[in-house]
Order: structure tokens, then sequence, then C-alpha cells
């Protein structure tokens, strides 16, 4: 009879295998110090979007929608958060690309440099802007004197103060995406006679192209509900640069019905972009 203290006894009777012991939960159970904080969470996140459908004026909603105002701050609304977004890849990927594959002195104090308008306060960030860019500006009083230019209380001036809060998102993602890539494959590139650029646009953009758009549509939502940078250094004109926050805020004093409406409007877009670009571009296989 085999001994308790020998390999054998812990073999199950026909397959030989180790038997796997048990320990507390090991079965798949959820804590419940996990859960309630969940739950407490998911609540947190989802109450406030359900009281805006339950309070929403479902009647009289196609015919607030159907005004030209909320059209023209709509079609502002997308049309700024889509160019904001074509700035920010345009001048974000380059610079994740510098912060995750080039090493030079003070590259940290960059990096949070260029997270700063994530925690920075919108309205700091607008005050910046006009400092900078506007008519009595760092760089706004050259831009008046020698080209006539005028970016503040513009439409222009809506999608610098939107890529200026949204850039981030982007770089973010592109960078994490980088370092998460494997280099070789562009140093296999470059000993086979290409060019580093030509390396980062064969090779390097098809590997990363998921985490741009990933921090692409970060950054297209985040323009599209900036409301503090826009109304600080663009104002607040319809037809000009009074967009969907900007109209919800303006309508929230005199209309709360209204601000309800177009709060449904931004809600709307906002899950239709995300739901339709997340299975498609943020999920792993």
């Amino acid at each position: 009879m085999t001994s308790l203290d020998e390999p054998g006894a812990a073999a199950g009777p026909r397959t030989g295998r180790p038997r796997r012991r048990l320990r507390a939960g090991s079965r798949g159970g959820v804590p419940l110090p996990l859960l309630l904080p969940g739950l407490l969470a998911l609540a947190f996140l989802l109450l406030p979007l359900l009281a805006l459908l339950v309070r929403a004026p479902w009647r009289g909603l196609p015919e607030q929608l159907t005004s030209a105002e909320v059209w023209q701050a709509l079609q502002l609304s997308l049309v700024s958060a889509t160019a904001a977004t074509a700035v920010s890849l345009v001048l974000g990927v380059p610079l994740a690309w510098l912060l995750a594959r080039t090493e030079f002195p003070g590259r940290g104090l960059v990096r949070a440099l260029v997270t700063l308008p994530l925690v920075l306060p919108p309205v700091v960030g607008g005050v910046a802007l006009l400092l900078a860019l506007g008519r009595n500006g760092v760089i706004g009083k050259w831009l008046d004197t020698w080209f006539g230019i005028t970016l503040p209380f513009t439409t222009t001036g809506v999608v610098i103060a939107e890529a200026f809060v949204a850039m981030p998102f982007l770089v973010i993602s592109v960078e994490g995406t980088l370092r998460a890539a494997d280099p070789r494959y562009e140093e296999a590139a470059t000993t086979l006679g290409a060019s580093r650029f030509t390396a980062f646009r064969r090779v390097t953009l098809p590997l990363i192209a998921p985490g741009i758009a990933a921090g692409a549509v970060l950054a297209w939502a985040r323009a599209l509900g900036e409301f503090g940078a826009t109304i600080t250094f663009a104002g607040n004109f319809p037809g000009r640069t009074q967009t969907m926050p900007l109209s919800v805020y303006l309508a929230l004093q005199n209309d709360p019905e209204a601000a309800i409406s177009l709060s449904l409007v931004l809600l709307a877009v906002s899950i239709a972009v995300l739901a339709g670009l997340r299975d498609r571009w943020m999920t792993t296989p």
C-alpha cells in the first residue's frame, strides 16, 4: 500500500495527474471588497447619464433639435473637433515618436510638459493661449503686425483651443504603442538601406496604426466636449465660435429643457463614435 508521503499518493486514480488543491477564492468568485466598490463606481458613472435620459423632454425634442441654432452649433462642433484631431495627428504623432524612440536631455521634463494640459484647468489653458496668441500676446502681436492674422474669437481659435487640450491624449496613446512595438523591425529596415523616415512610414506606422486610431478617437471626443479653453480663447459667438458645449451652457441659463436636448445630442454623437470605432481599432485580438 502506498504511503501518503510517497509521490504517487497525490496522483488521481486514472490520469496520474497531481490533484489540485483548491484555495479560498480560487473558484472564480468575486471578492466582496472588490464587488461593492466596483458596483458603486459603475452606479456613479451611469446614474447621471440615466438621469439625463429620464428627465429629457422627449415630446418636444424634435422641435428643439430642428432649430437652426442647434444644427449650426453641432456642425461647428463636428468640424472643429475633426480639424483639431487632424492637427493633433500631424503634430502629435512625430512628437510621440521623438519621446519614445530618441534620447535627449530633459526628455522627462518634455514629457511632463506635454501631459500638463491633461491636469491643467481648461480655462487656464485658454488664458495661456490668449497670452501667447492673442492680439497683444507673445506671438500673436507679431502675427497681427506682420501678417494681419488674428486668432482669438475666430473659428480657427476654436480649433487651436481644442487641439491644445486634446493633443496630449493622442501623444500618450501613440507613445505607449511605440514603446510596446518591437524597434528591431525599424532597425532591420534601416540595415536594408531604408532611411529612418522611410522605415517610420513603411514599417512603424502600420504597426502602431491601432494605437494612432485609439488616440485619435480619444482626442476627437475630448475636442468635441471642450468648453473652458474654447470660451476663454475663442468666445461664444453663434455661428462662429459657439460649439455645442457652449450652446448647452447658454441654454441652461435660459431654457433648461433645451440644454437637456442639446446634451442628448452630444451624448448620442459621442457614444456612436466611440462604439463604432472601438470594436475595430481599440480592442486587442
